[in-house]
């Protein structure tokens, strides 16, 4: 039960969102808006979002490389992955719910840009490294 306070404020989603896509707009620099530990991501053009809300996530991000030093084809290739074991261990109940609460919605022939995939791809790092789990 000790994740439950930073696990239960864990929420990846991308999703088509075309409803929300314009008040997630509103008050942004570039469809990004950060609250606290909250990261939104919007990729306009492609209609997706990722939003992260993790104690620390922001500050860790910061440390890491930058957007620029991976290509998109790695980071997609390794999300697929981290996404295809994460959704496994969400569905089998062997593993604990307040660390893998809910699916996440990737899907591997939608192509959700650069930003979004490189955050995603931290997060997974991030995840690995806080809650000393291995998804690889």
């Amino acid at each position: 039960m000790k994740y439950v306070t930073s696990i239960l404020l864990l929420i990846i989603a991308i999703a088509s969102c075309d409803s929300t896509k314009s008040s997630m707009q509103e008050g942004t620099d570039n469809g990004v808006a950060q609250e606290g530990d909250t990261i939104r991501i919007a990729n306009d053009s492609l209609e997706y979002e990722i939003i992260i809300i993790e104690p620390g996530f922001n500050s860790w991000l910061v440390t890491q490389f930058p957007e620029d030093y991976y290509g998109i084809a790695f980071l997609e290739n390794k999300n697929i992955f981290y996404v295809n074991e994460y959704n496994r261990r969400v569905l089998n109940g062997q593993y604990s719910k307040e660390l893998y609460p809910q699916l996440i919605n990737y899907e591997a022939n939608v192509h959700y840009g650069k930003e979004v995939n490189y955050l995603l791809y931290n997060y997974f790092q991030y995840f690995e490294e806080k809650y000393n789990q291995r998804l690889r």
